[in-house]
């Protein structure tokens, strides 16, 4: 495990919401980014409270050669309700290893996810001209956006995303009957710490001849 998190070429950091309504898209995310052979980074991978939380971020994404932002859940929904920053913040902090390091820093790349395509612009005018892949909060185009902008930027080829799809819902049938056997309810795999979601992820694809 340590030399797969020091391999920076193959690392993604994932800047994305932390919280229940985004799980729908982070577990198809992360089975897709393990699917075609790379290692997701992402600040809940560990929780020591002694760690300072902005320190972590910035070594994941110095770590990490390739970084996903998802925006979509910038903007407030609620009345009184405050924009959430985090996103924004951290890929600021992205490109500004990528622009102002040295070395391997000049490599890094990234994939900007949204919603909606060009509604992040109104509010982060600076990424104009960035391409944003909009999702549509769906996880079967979540999939398709993800394994395209691969293919364009980093592999030459890769399984088809109807493909990736019919493996991920095979993946979590498994997953959710399997965690039921062994004890699990529901209620315990929403809040399942997402490193040992990653590791189920990377035993079902070795079991699966699939890694």
């Amino acid at each position: 495990m340590t030399d797969t998190i020091n391999n920076f070429s193959n690392n993604v950091f994932i800047n994305c919401p932390f919280d229940s309504d985004y799980i729908s898209l982070l577990q198809p995310l992360l089975f897709t980014i393990i699917y075609l052979g790379y290692n997701p980074r992402i600040a809940s991978e560990r929780s020591d409270s002694g760690e300072i939380r902005f320190r972590k971020i910035c070594d994941l994404i110095e770590q990490s050669k390739i970084s996903i932002h998802d925006l979509s859940r910038i903007r407030s929904v609620k009345k009184n309700e405050f924009y959430r920053l985090n996103m924004p913040f951290e890929l600021g902090v992205d490109f500004g290893c990528r622009l102002f390091k040295s070395g391997k820093a000049k490599q890094k790349k990234c994939l900007l996810l949204g919603k909606e395509k060009y509604k992040y612009k109104r509010a982060l005018s600076d990424i104009s001209g960035s391409d944003i892949k909009n999702h549509n909060d769906n996880a079967e185009k979540l999939i398709l956006q993800v394994r395209n902008w691969f293919v364009e930027n980093e592999i030459k080829h890769a399984d088809s995303p109807t493909k990736i799809w019919l493996f991920f819902n095979e993946f979590m049938a498994d997953f959710y009957q399997k965690r039921k056997k062994e004890g699990f309810k529901k209620k315990n795999l929403e809040c399942l710490p997402i490193r040992e979601y990653i590791q189920f992820i990377r035993d079902w694809l070795i079991n699966h001849n699939l890694q």
